[in-house]
């Protein structure tokens, strides 16, 4: 009998630490690249095309001049270049675009050829509790969460310094930022990419 009892609060025990592992929910996303973490996200993102961007293509290395060529992505997200035709450009980076015209055109029209992709302006957005509200910025290499409020006019003296969010314009991904402690830490001030958002909240008095 007492091995039964005993055995009945072994399985309440074990059952009770299972509830309280498995119940919990996920904390709000928060930067930090001192460490792993799923709101850390490639450098490789800066740089991918979408519908409408202004794609240049230059051409060079060749005996014969080969003027440069710009085009906007299509709606079917492609560009349309001389002898390959279609090339797909949506969801690419400058280097990978690159990569896949130069193969195309090597070595079967050149023998040798040197390719380089460039964009025109990419802009994200900062709007919420900042001095030029709801301002579209001209993206930069190098832009934070800090740089970009800052080219926004700074915050308000309503802001929430502690709900900064950051809103990634390929996953949707809400990352908050304190705006303190990233000024204080870079490891806590997340980069920013071309069509992000960043939203900074009111106080609540």
């Amino acid at each position: 009998m007492k091995l039964f009892v005993r055995g009945l609060f072994t399985c309440a025990a074990l059952a009770a630490g299972m509830v309280l592992t498995g119940c919990g929910s996920p904390s709000e996303a928060q930067f930090d690249k001192s460490r792993s973490h799923p709101s850390a996200e490639s450098p490789a993102e800066v740089a991918r095309f979408h519908v409408g961007d202004m794609v240049t293509v230059s051409l060079s290395g060749s005996l014969a001049p080969i003027p440069d060529h710009a085009e906007t992505i299509k709606e079917d997200g492609t560009i349309t270049l001389d002898l390959i035709g279609s090339v797909s450009a949506v969801g690419k980076t400058a280097g990978e675009l690159q990569n896949e015209i130069y193969t195309n055109y090597v070595p079967k029209y050149y023998k040798r050829l040197t390719v380089t992709v460039k964009t025109g302006d990419r802009v994200y957005y900062v709007g919420g509790e900042v001095n030029s509200h709801g301002s579209r910025q001209y993206y930069v290499d190098g832009t934070t969460v800090t740089k970009a409020i800052q080219s926004a006019g700074g915050l308000t003296d309503f802001a929430n310094r502690g709900r900064v969010w950051l809103i990634r314009a390929n996953s949707g991904q809400r990352i908050r930022v304190d705006y303190d402690d990233a000024l204080k830490n870079p490891a806590k001030d997340p980069p920013v990419y071309p069509d992000d958002q960043i939203i900074v909240d009111k106080k609540i008095f």
